[in-house]
């Protein structure tokens, strides 16, 4: 059974193998920021964008990865700690580097940390990968105010790596698409591996899961075969490397999160130009 057996209505009208990039191509642009977001759209057609979210002092769903600025802008100190209107401040280019780390071509280019509406707002129907980074109460509140007020039903897969965070976001959205957690997606691949009954858990329906874990392959045919029994849709990250790509591709895994969405798109397009050549 295929992938496409999906049972959220999410997936609809969407087929192995997605282009999905990860915080918009992270190896090509400042990550989670709209320049790297309409370049993944613009040069290299993504199907999926993958974003992070994080609570702002005063309330505001801003889309950055880590708890800190340090890594990605010329700020410091926590996000959560910080207003929107300081953080909008911020150069969320500061950091981003060429390969070898000799030049920093977003610098002084007036990219910002956006807003998760900024975002939502920016690609009308884009299907979006949301992890919501925060582990409050109050985040998991305010991103289901914000998802029902965008009405974003049909647009946005969500979730979070923890399992007390995702098991809230859940409760609070029940009809929407939900990612598995750590622990939860955890004892449905081991279980799936070691040919156990898995548990079926009916409130998450999509696995974003490594590829290979400390050097071993995580999913081939048999466990794809087994996920799509149970009606679950696999995408897999972060998959950088083209022979792992094709390989992934050639699987048929529902999708595929990189951080390189031009060596993604090249993969892609390969194989659709060898399809067309068969008789």
């Amino acid at each position: 059974m295929s992938p496409l057996m999906a049972a959220h209505p999410f997936w609809a009208g969407l087929k192995p193998t997605l282009h999905i990039s990860h915080r918009g191509g992270a190896a090509l642009a400042p990550e989670n920021t709209l320049a790297a977001f309409r370049r993944a759209v613009r040069e290299y057609h993504t199907d999926m964008l993958e974003l992070d979210l994080h609570l702002t002092r005063d309330g505001a769903l801003v889309v950055f990865h880590d708890e800190t600025l340090e890594r990605c802008t010329d700020g410091a100190g926590r996000v959560a700690e910080r207003s929107l209107a300081e953080l909008e401040e911020l150069d969320a280019g500061y950091r981003f580097a060429t390969e070898g780390g000799g030049r920093f071509p977003f610098r002084g280019q007036g990219v910002k940390i956006p807003t998760f509406r900024e975002v939502v707002a920016a690609f009308p129907g884009l299907r979006l990968n949301v992890e919501l980074k925060a582990s409050s109460a109050q985040a998991c509140e305010a991103f289901a105010r914000e998802f029902r007020a965008l009405d974003a039903w049909g647009q946005i897969c969500c979730g979070s790596e923890q399992d007390a965070v995702a098991e809230q976001l859940q409760q609070e959205l029940p009809d929407a698409c939900h990612f598995y957690p750590r622990a939860s997606l955890t004892a449905l691949v081991m279980a799936i591996k070691l040919g156990e009954p898995p548990d079926l858990d009916e409130r998450f329906t999509v696995l974003d899961m490594p590829w290979s874990y400390e050097g071993e392959l995580l999913v081939d045919e048999a466990f794809l075969q087994a996920t799509g029994a149970l009606k679950k849709w696999v995408n897999v990250w972060t998959v950088d490397d083209a022979p792992s790509m094709r390989a992934a591709v050639k699987l048929g895994v529902g999708g595929i999160i990189t951080d390189r969405p031009d060596r993604l798109r090249a993969v892609l397009d390969s194989k659709g130009r060898l399809e067309s050549r068969r008789p």
